[in-house]
C-alpha cells in the first residue's frame, strides 16, 4: 500500500522510478520493489506494458481496457527520450494528420515496439549533435498528466522535421503541419540549423522560410546567412519522392514538384 501515493501521481511509470521512490522512503531492496508491483499488479492497480514500464489502472478501470496516454509512454521508453519529429508537432497541436506512430530522441540504440495497438520508434541523435554533446539543445520541458515530459521546441522540429522527411509523412503532411505555426522564433531557427551542420538540411529550411517570408516575416538577412551554408552544387530535397523534380537555382536544392507547386491544393 506504500505505492498509492506513487500510483496517483504517475499515470505512466518505470521500474526505475519506483526503486527511487522507495529508496528515499528508506527501502533499497529490489525484491520489496518486486513483490509491491506484483501485488498491485494482481490486484488490478496497475497493468504491465513491457519489461521495465507499467501503467496505473484508475479505480474501477479494467486493466485490459486501460487508457495509456502515448506521449506519456514514448517518454518512457528510454531514460533519455524526448518526444521530436511528427510526434512533437503533434504534442503542440501542430500536426496536420494523425499518425498511429511516435517517435522519440535517444542516445540508445532501441527498436520500434508496439504498445496498444501504437507503434513507438526511437531516434539516434544526430552524430553531429552527439559529437558536440548538444543532442538536448533547444529542448522544452511540458507538463502531460502532472509529468514532465521533453519535447523538441518548435524551432527545433521545424529543421528536424526537414532533414528527416522520411519520419513526418509525406510532404503535404510536413508543409501543412508546419503551416500550422503562427510563429518561429527565426534566430533560433538558424542557430539550431548551424549548429545540425547539414547543408542540404539548411537549404530545405530556407527554402521553406523563403516561401512563408511574409507571413513569418522573414528579413533577407536572415535567408542570406542560411544560403552561405546551402550547398556549392544541386543536392535533392529528397531523392525519394515520386514524381518530378524541379532546380530551385536559389537554394540550389531539386525540389519535388508537388512541393513547389503545392499539388495538395489542386481540385481533386
Amino acid at each position: 500500500m506504500r505505492l498509492n501515493a506513487f500510483f496517483s501521481r504517475h499515470p505512466v511509470f518505470t521500474t526505475e522510478e519506483v526503486a527511487d521512490f522507495l529508496r528515499r522512503r528508506g527501502s533499497d531492496s529490489r525484491w520489496t520493489q518486486k513483490a509491491l508491483l506484483a501485488h498491485h499488479e494482481q490486484q488490478g492497480h496497475v497493468v504491465r506494458l513491457r519489461r521495465g514500464l507499467y501503467a496505473t489502472v484508475p479505480s474501477g478501470v479494467d486493466p485490459a481496457n486501460v487508457s495509456v496516454d502515448p506521449y506519456l509512454l514514448a517518454s518512457k521508453l528510454t531514460d533519455d527520450a524526448v518526444l521530436a519529429y511528427h510526434t512533437a508537432l503533434a504534442f503542440q497541436g501542430k500536426a496536420y494528420s494523425t499518425l498511429n506512430r511516435f517517435l522519440y530522441l535517444t542516445t540508445h540504440r532501441t527498436r520500434p515496439c508496439s504498445i496498444r495497438s501504437q507503434t513507438f520508434r526511437g531516434v539516434l541523435v544526430p552524430k553531429g549533435l552527439r559529437a558536440k554533446d548538444r543532442g538536448l539543445a533547444y529542448v522544452r520541458e511540458h507538463d502531460r498528466l502532472g509529468l514532465s515530459v521533453p519535447v523538441t521546441t518548435l524551432e527545433r522540429t521545424l529543421v528536424d522535421v526537414l532533414d528527416r522527411p522520411e519520419l513526418s509523412g509525406d510532404w503535404e503532411e510536413i508543409w501543412r503541419s508546419l503551416e500550422s505555426v503562427e510563429f518561429f522564433n527565426l534566430d533560433v531557427v538558424l542557430e539550431y540549423a548551424l549548429l545540425l551542420g547539414n547543408a542540404t538540411t539548411t537549404a530545405k529550411v530556407g527554402y521553406f522560410l523563403d516561401q512563408h517570408r511574409e507571413r513569418l516575416m522573414v528579413d533577407d538577412t536572415l535567408l542570406q546567412a542560411l544560403k552561405q551554408h546551402s550547398p556549392r552544387q544541386p543536392h535533392y530535397m529528397d531523392r525519394n519522392a515520386p514524381g518530378e523534380c524541379q532546380l530551385e537555382s536559389e537554394w540550389n536544392l531539386i525540389v519535388p514538384a508537388c512541393v513547389a507547386e503545392r499539388a495538395w491544393e489542386e481540385v481533386r
